[in-house]
């Protein structure tokens, strides 16, 4: 794989951090309890920015699959959003159901739960979303120069065949 194509991975799913942050932040913000950032929030926030690298990492990596085999740039792109839409769709919803009963949870410790059940519910939603338009735009415009990852080394072999 090229440096460049490794590169533009890195940076797109690493721009994202900060904004899946942001996500479960808010979320918390117009929760009726208007909570705090504790402990129980933090963990839902490490899981939730897991999530979503890895869907991001899944598409990109797609993207770069299909462009091995041949597949012009725009093409990849679009063939792989629309091939990853239902397994990121699937991962959100089942664990935007199952943070359900966090967010509706009473008795002992429900504060608790509730703050990691806002969390997951508004930055999955949200982060779902996101991985699946904002991805593959930004991979459009970030790596729409260089070449398809398997290029060099066939572009070796192709010299040591000669």
């Amino acid at each position: 794989m090229s440096f460049a194509v490794v590169a533009t991975t890195v940076v797109l799913v690493m721009t994202f951090v900060p904004i899946i942050f942001m996500e479960g932040s808010v979320g918390q913000l117009f929760s009726e309890y208007a909570m705090t950032l504790n402990i129980f929030s933090q963990l839902a926030m490490i899981m939730l920015i897991g999530l979503s690298a890895k869907n991001g990492i899944l598409i990109v990596e797609f993207i770069n699959q299909l462009r091995d085999q041949g597949w012009t740039f725009n093409e990849a792109v679009l063939e792989a959003s629309a091939l990853r839409l239902r397994p990121i769709l699937m991962t959100a919803l089942t664990t935007v159901v199952g943070a359900n009963p966090l967010l509706l949870a009473s008795g002992a410790g429900s504060a608790f739960r509730f703050s990691i059940g806002v969390v997951v519910f508004a930055g999955v939603t949200v982060s779902s979303l996101l991985t699946l338009f904002v991805v593959p735009a930004m991979y459009s415009l970030m790596a729409r120069r260089t070449t398809s990852p398997d290029h060099v080394s066939r572009q070796l072999e192709k010299l040591l065949t000669q």
